[in-house]
């Protein structure tokens, strides 16, 4: 009989002498962003210009080939940490990249959780990924680095079976569905600058502004028959975010928008709202038009007066 190797896990501090920087250029190297990007399904590209600026020094700005986009890749060699996950989403806002890519030793349960909620509020135009690195050998071979995906954005379902399984779904999920698709047809109907992509069988869904942190929100509330927009912030950051968008916005927000908005600081660290709601049923379809009106008109108001504001905050 042969004899076999024992397969043996390596320290990664050992690896890379404990330092993230030395870990970052080795990633940087072709074969090893590009093994990163066979795990994901994408082809990437490290930007000479950019592998690390002043302001993201431990951040890896790639570009996935097959869409000229931006991808962040942001490492550390221990366990994830508050601080980094906040780090790639503002690196991935200023470059408005395709995808956050966040690869760690292993992943605290509350940042595993938290981008498979990202990847449930944004839309297709944003992904995030979570990877475990490893390293192992066999008696006195190298060690062999490899990456595992922990989190990774849920598949979407193609365009003709969305309705397919209609039993699978509520009557109000339906409803909902047919809502935002009317609402969907309304807008381009009339020629509005908003684009709505996707329509969920859901109470609510996002459009993307700074990707990673801000979203207009159109929604609707069954408690109260009310249809809401708003403007959400997100992030470790999202107080601090609210105060200067408040600090430079409130009062013009009031006359531009209108001056039933309200401005809501969460007590929760990681969320802030800004909204404006108006009563209405949505189950009455013959009502449907207005409600549009209602909404197109909205959504237009804060994607005009928000958006330039929060690329001044974000410069």
């Amino acid at each position: 009989m042969k004899k076999l190797g024992r397969l043996e896990k390596v320290d990664l501090l050992e690896l890379w002498n404990g330092e993230d920087a030395d870990f970052t250029a080795w990633l940087s190297q072709e074969d090893n962003i590009a093994e990163v990007g066979n795990v994901i399904g994408m082809e990437l590209e490290v930007q000479k210009q950019a592998q690390k600026s002043d302001l993201f020094r431990e951040e890896i700005l790639c570009k996935d080939t097959a869409t000229d986009q931006y991808v962040i890749v942001g490492d550390q060699l221990e366990k994830t940490d508050h601080a980094h996950l906040g780090k790639i989403i503002a690196c991935a806002a200023d470059k408005e990249a395709l995808a956050v890519v966040w690869i760690a030793s292993s992943f605290n349960e509350e940042h595993r959780m938290s981008l498979n909620w990202l990847n449930r509020i944004t839309d297709d135009s944003l992904k995030f990924f979570g990877i475990e690195v490893e390293a192992y050998r066999i008696g006195d071979s190298l060690p062999a680095p490899g990456f595992k995906v922990v989190v990774k954005p849920e598949e979407k379902p193609r365009q003709e079976e969305t309705t397919e399984p209609a039993q699978k779904l509520s009557d109000t999920d339906i409803l909902q569905l047919q809502f935002w698709h009317g609402l969907k047809n309304f807008m381009e109907d009339n020629n509005s600058f908003v684009k709505l992509l996707g329509t969920p069988p859901k109470s609510w869904f996002n459009i993307a502004v700074d990707k990673g942190r801000y979203f207009i929100m159109p929604s609707i509330n069954l408690q109260d028959n009310s249809l809401n927009v708003s403007l959400t912030i997100i992030g470790e950051n999202a107080k601090d975010d609210f105060e200067k968008l408040y600090e430079l916005a409130y009062e013009d927000s009031l006359i531009d928008i209108s001056k039933e908005v309200v401005w809501y600081k969460l007590q929760a660290n990681i969320r802030s709202v800004i909204t404006l709601k108006t009563y209405a049923d949505f189950t009455d379809r013959s009502d449907w038009t207005n409600q549009f009106a209602w909404f197109k008109m909205y959504l237009e108001r804060f994607d005009k007066f928000f958006r330039p504001k929060i690329r001044q905050l974000c410069q």
